[in-house]
């Protein structure tokens, strides 16, 4: 176990980091590193093989954690609990949170089971698809250009660890998916057959397009599949993460 350094001070450099990595949707970007806040989150970081920069306790949960994340990091750090509750983006803190580095960059896999993002720009959608990509063996995911920032506090806090078990592309142009071998499949409330009569590909390449304005039209173009998901309850459409979780799900089934 390392032995903790205590900060009290809310002007430490170190804290001032923190907060704008526990707070800010792009800070992670600047530093090359993120924030990750909770048990939860924090063991499954651990149990996917990451080791963390920096491990923060508060001072009242230092004692009671100290066993299960003491030895997690080579620097542990220990807070009041007032100073923790500033750093923390959350209205209940967690008291434990670890900072970590951002994978290196990798180049697309061309034939890797993929999520495209299109735009998605809410983080709790976001997030939920990270979930079921992990939970139904897509492994990559590419978010294009205006997609939500995938490392933000928001976004891991709904992926619920699933980062982790994912390679994420951010930022990415349209044009670079040219690289993917797999097939393009797209949904549309307008073509393709209805997703439970087709066996569909896999690997392949799911595109999940903007809240309101649905997959752009040159990704509908790139597409080699069109499917629609049936709804005999009469809605017009389906939240992305909700429509996502039934297609991943359907490829998977047809992997098997």
């Amino acid at each position: 176990m390392t032995d903790p350094h205590t900060i009290a001070s809310r002007d430490n450099p170190l804290l001032k980091e923190l907060r704008k990595l526990a707070q800010g949707n792009t800070a992670y970007r600047k530093t090359g590193r993120y924030w990750v806040e909770g048990d939860h989150l924090c063991s499954a970081a651990l149990l996917r093989g990451l080791r963390p920069t920096i491990a923060v306790f508060a001072q009242s949960c230092w004692t009671q954690v100290s066993a299960q994340f003491g030895s997690a990091a080579p620097k542990n750090v220990v807070v009041p609990d007032a100073l923790f509750s500033e750093i923390s983006g959350l209205e209940s803190p967690a008291k434990l949170g670890f900072v970590l580095d951002l994978p290196s960059g990798a180049a697309i896999d061309p034939q890797a089971p993929t999520v495209v993002l299109d735009r998605v720009q809410d983080a709790g959608n976001v997030g939920s698809i990270l979930r079921s990509a992990a939970a139904f063996g897509f492994k990559q995911v590419i978010a294009l250009q205006e997609t939500a920032a995938l490392w933000s506090p928001k976004v891991l806090r709904a992926g619920m660890g699933a980062h982790f078990g994912l390679v994420l592309h951010e930022g990415v142009p349209e044009a670079d998916l040219d690289a993917l071998l797999v097939p393009l499949v797209v949904t549309s409330s307008h073509q393709g057959s209805l997703i439970q009569e087709l066996r569909l590909p896999f690997p392949c390449a799911w595109v999940l397009g903007h809240e309101g304005q649905g997959v752009r039209p040159s990704l509908l173009e790139r597409a080699q599949v069109h499917v629609r998901i049936g709804q005999p309850g009469g809605e017009e459409s389906l939240n992305v993460a909700a429509a996502a979780a039934i297609c991943l799900h359907a490829s998977s089934i047809g992997a098997r």
